[in-house]
């Protein structure tokens, strides 16, 4: 495994749960440190590292942006020795009997979300997908202790282990959206060499996955004068290949539709195309359920666009991706803000596109 890989691997293996990043945000921390000029951190967590201009008079600053939350678990009620669990983010039932978690109480409990088996069940119910009211955690306590070490509230978090597949591809929790977090770090990684015309912020966000707080606090507490939003994006899957679904390994996606600027989409296009970088459109002709929708709308307004990772299995403890699709993001972004001059603002959003 090369850094990167090696860096995403570390993510994949935290929990940072939306709402609970802190575990995760202290490996980003870590690895930002040296490639950037500046670390805060928002009042509601978010990370923001800065790369300053290379200027004497102020510049613009552009801000990327890429949520380091992830869904899981939290403890609604014990029974018993068991945990009653309800949803943080978006999560499918059907994905969790049989896997394994991590209870986040006074310590660290492995446990496993199990359902009652079809045979012990009415014949109405049998044969049924399951819901979470059906599934429950079993540690393995017994019911004293398991009391005395877990409340309600407590975090229940994926266990499952990342795995490095043939063809440059790794699979596990939280690649939505740790893989665009790896992609801004290969970003700051090329940047390394380069002096900026414009202040760039390299934003990981909270909170995506409830309500896109992460983002919106971060751009009305920056006031970009552009934000990029990184996020993943359905890849193909066996039986489905619509004009929703990417194919891995095959580039990033750039954003169309009312939740990004043409101008900037333009530019993207262009940019690819100079370095022969590979990519397709993804139509967003709604919203693009990114932190790009939150960061379009702050204050006065701010043009947007939003990048995509494919990924598969998306919202599953085991989602897969293509490690040249990361690097590949990575470049695209580096390369944009290293044609940021002193003069884009007032050259690339004329022509009376909104």
């Amino acid at each position: 495994m090369d850094k990167i890989e090696t860096f995403l691997h570390s993510l994949l293996s935290a929990p940072g749960l939306s709402g609970f990043e802190e575990p995760v945000r202290k490996q980003i921390e870590d690895e930002w440190r040296p490639l950037t000029d500046e670390l805060t951190t928002s009042p509601l967590g978010s990370l923001h590292g800065l790369r300053r201009a290379y200027a004497s008079t102020p510049r613009p600053s552009v801000m990327v942006a890429a949520h380091m939350d992830a869904i899981g678990l939290m403890v609604k009620e014990i029974q018993g020795t068991f945990l009653k669990v309800s949803k943080i983010g978006g999560i499918d039932p059907r994905v969790l009997p049989g896997q394994p978690v991590l209870v986040h109480g006074k310590k660290e409990i492995p446990g496993i979300v199990q359902m009652i088996p079809d045979r012990l069940l009415n014949s109405s119910a049998a044969g049924s997908p399951p819901n979470l009211s059906r599934l429950f955690v079993d540690t393995g306590l017994p019911e004293k202790e398991l009391q005395q070490q877990v409340q309600p509230g407590d975090l229940v978090s994926f266990a499952s282990t990342p795995m490095h597949h043939e063809g440059g591809y790794i699979s596990g929790h939280s690649l939505d959206n740790r893989a665009s977090v790896a992609a801004i770090t290969v970003c700051l990684q090329e940047l390394k060499r380069y002096q900026l015309e414009w202040n760039l912020w390299c934003v990981a966000t909270v909170m995506e996955e409830e309500f896109l707080q992460g983002a919106l606090t971060s751009a009305f507490a920056l006031k970009p004068e552009i934000g990029i939003a990184v996020d993943v994006t359905f890849a193909e899957e066996p039986g489905l290949k619509t004009y929703t679904t990417f194919p891995l390994g095959k580039g990033p996606t750039i954003g169309t539709g009312a939740n990004v600027h043409p101008a900037l989409q333009r530019k993207f296009k262009q940019i690819a195309e100079e370095i022969d970088l590979p990519y397709a459109v993804e139509t967003m002709p709604r919203g693009s359920g990114t932190d790009g929708m939150a960061i379009q709308i702050t204050a006065a307004g701010i043009p947007t666009i939003v990048l995509g990772i494919p990924i598969r299995y998306m919202h599953t403890p085991y989602e897969l991706t293509s490690m040249a699709d990361i690097r590949r993001a990575g470049r695209l972004l580096a390369r944009f803000i290293t044609s940021l001059e002193e003069d884009t603002l007032a050259t690339l959003f004329t022509g009376g596109d909104q």
